[in-house]
């Protein structure tokens, strides 16, 4: 199947915008095809059909591996029309990993795009659950690989069959394991009740039409492209146009060429995108909700967005909740901070864990828990870390210590985990680097704690200088110094091309503590 044509690098365009939801509006689009809601739906039968004649059954995992793409979504679709639970996995893992995560989630099913056809190879021998191969558009010196069978002919061409009506809102819907920056990977259950409600929420939350043009940039093994991006907008009737990778010139066009109206991202890309050379003749007008998370963006990006008449809204989430938990209002982020992830979301409980027990959230900061219909009920076959995940009242513990103002907006200042103690106080990693990112030669910068005999533990800094310029680490300390407690500075300074992250640019703060302890 060769690609559809138009403007945007090989993007198809939409055809004219409908005001209401109608089986022939627009559903998805990617750089090979587009399908209406009628044909998505016929389509989602098929695949269905065909993974019943595989002997796919309720309860069974259906793993996806391969970059964004509409049979993703046909895949996720189809198994839970069948009562099945959809795994996409992350096409920029290792082989081993892959295998771990097969074998972990016991997959019955891989179905994999010709992207992933080498990483597949590297994960072999795969586990004996794998009953089944399927091949998306393999390559015609592949063939599907052995013991393949191909997805149109083998998948989506057969007797479409229905779905089967006994799939309930507690049923498990999708494993999506978790980023693994503190350790292996862990799968975490969402029901088919967790992604209605996180839908629910999210456009309590965001004032997305039908006749919305959306962009999923963001990877549709993460909870962000999945249950922020696709699911509000279909349940809406809008449009959502799929990204295989995500390239600033290929993003600043589409906007304008497809007239998209809004997307979410990571403050990575948005950092991109302003610093593209195509960012200044970038006709961005259509754009009504930019959406981002992960970590605060900083102020000279969120700055450079409003010159062009941007509003950023930035969220709060993690898989585990589906992942929804705050997000800043459209018309409140001009009265707060751009640092503030905002207000909870409306069918959302929030919580300080304190020593006498949950507390609402001040000005105090502490351990956030949250509570409501779209958190999950834990982790795939892991009861005794499901179980620590909870405090009384089936509260989820996040791991996130946050606070909030009088008007109830609040600040993520770190992880519980990245912590660390030096002579006696406590040290939140995130307030050092944004005070760090301040500086006009520093584009990035990751702090993390080392033992010490003396402090007991101090900081070390890992810092991405802005291209062209130059980082004096002394002057650099000078600088914190004005700005922070002595004890917030860190010991050392180290400087970095780039800050390794994991595939949806969280830095990987385990592989820096490592750095630093071996040197």
């Amino acid at each position: 199947m060769s690609p559809i044509t138009g403007p945007g690098l090989g993007l198809g365009t939409w055809p004219a915008r409908r005001a209401r939801i109608s089986p022939d509006a627009p559903a998805l689009l990617d750089r090979y095809r587009s399908l209406s809601y009628a044909e998505l739906a016929q389509r989602v039968a098929q695949v269905a059909g065909g993974l019943t004649r595989l002997g796919v059954r309720s309860g069974d995992r259906i793993a996806y591996l391969g970059v964004n793409a509409v049979e993703v979504l046909e895949t996720c679709f189809a198994a839970w029309s069948l009562g099945a639970i959809a795994v996409p996995l992350n096409h920029r893992l290792a082989g081993d990993e892959v295998r771990y995560m097969l074998e972990d989630c016991g997959a019955c099913v891989l179905v994999y795009s010709d992207d992933a056809a080498e990483l597949v190879t590297a994960a072999g021998p795969l586990p004996p659950s794998v009953r089944h191969l399927v091949a998306v558009r393999p390559a015609p010196s592949r063939t599907g690989g052995p013991g393949a069978v191909e997805f149109e002919a083998g998948l989506a061409a057969g007797p479409p069959v229905p779905a089967d009506g006994e799939t309930g809102l507690d049923d498990p819907a999708v494993l999506l394991y978790t980023s693994g920056t503190t350790g292996r990977p862990k799968a975490a259950i969402l029901t088919h009740g967790n992604l209605t409600w996180n839908t629910v929420n999210q456009l309590a939350h965001v004032d997305l039409l039908s006749t919305d043009r959306t962009l999923c940039i963001s990877p549709l093994f993460h909870c962000v492209g999945l249950s922020q991006v696709t699911l509000p907008a279909l349940l809406k009737g809008a449009s959502v146009e799929l990204v295989e990778r995500f390239d600033p010139a290929l993003v600043l066009s589409r906007i304008a060429d497809a007239g998209i109206s809004g997307f979410a991202a990571v403050p990575t890309m948005l950092q991109m995108l302003c610093e593209h050379p195509g960012w200044a003749g970038a006709d961005l007008s259509s754009l009504r909700s930019v959406v981002y998370g992960g970590s605060p963006v900083q102020e000279r990006v969120a700055r450079a967005w409003l010159e062009r008449g941007v509003h950023l809204q930035q969220g709060y989430g993690m898989t585990e909740a589906s992942p929804g938990v705050y997000m800043a209002t459209r018309d409140g982020t001009a009265a707060h901070p751009p640092t503030s992830i905002g207000v909870p979301h409306f069918f959302t409980d929030v919580a300080i864990l304190r020593e006498s027990g949950p507390e609402p959230v001040g000005d105090e900061p502490g351990e956030l828990l949250v509570r409501g219909p779209h958190v999950g009920p834990g982790y795939w076959e892991r009861p005794q870390e499901t179980a620590a995940s909870r405090a009384d009242g089936g509260w989820f513990r996040t791991g996130d210590v946050v606070r909030a103002d009088p008007d109830g907006w609040a600040f993520a200042v770190d992880r519980v985990k990245d912590m660390y103690i030096s002579g006696g106080e406590n040290v939140y990693p995130a307030e050092v680097e944004a005070v760090a990112v301040g500086h006009d030669a520093v584009a990035d910068c990751a702090v993390v704690g080392i033992a010490d005999e003396r402090w007991g533990e101090v900081g070390v800094a890992y810092v991405q200088p802005r291209p062209g310029a130059v980082v004096d680490p002394d002057e650099l300390r000078v600088y914190l110094a004005a700005r922070l407690a002595r004890y917030k500075v860190p010991r050392y300074v180290e400087l970095v091309e780039d800050l390794p992250r994991n595939a949806t640019g969280k830095v990987r703060r385990v592989e820096l503590r490592d750095r630093a302890a071996a040197r």
